[in-house]
């Protein structure tokens, strides 16, 4: 048996890939378009890691999804989780949980699904803004 990949639906592929491309960092690894199932698949992993892969489903007939928060989350480990919070927030991402102790923080992405973020190793020195920023919301 093998890992293959996650499937999330998203409701709006070019919002989703600003997120998880350009402001998680991932990888896009194909793009496939399904034009008789009207669907578009979009195959990403984190950089290195293309053996455990996420695919962002974009069904072309609007559809309403519920259920973001009992799907759980998805985890990455990342280098450097003040950098990657920093990274999140440029692009527009709150920071739900901040890595207050240098070692975990909690985004969600557009269609609400919930990510944990992990410093790889052990956590960072806690250091502002991250150490006195409060949680926000659910995640």
């Amino acid at each position: 048996m093998k890992y293959l990949h996650t499937m999330v639906r998203v409701t709006d592929l070019d919002a989703s890939l600003r997120f998880y491309r350009d402001g998680l960092g991932l990888r896009l690894l194909r793009v496939h378009e399904v034009p008789q199932g009207r669907f578009t698949l979009a195959f990403l992993a984190a950089p290195g890691d293309e053996q455990a892969q996420i695919e962002l489903t974009y069904n072309w007939d609007p559809e309403v999804y519920s259920g973001g928060r009992n799907f759980g989350h998805l985890a990455y480990a990342v280098a450097d989780i003040y950098a990657t919070c920093q990274r999140l927030q440029e692009h527009g991402v709150m920071i739900l949980r901040p890595p207050r102790d240098g070692h975990m923080a909690f985004v969600r992405s557009p269609d609400n699904i919930s990510i944990e973020l992990l410093q790889s190793g052990n956590p960072l020195p806690p250091a502002q803004p991250w150490r006195d920023m409060p949680n926000v919301g659910q995640w």
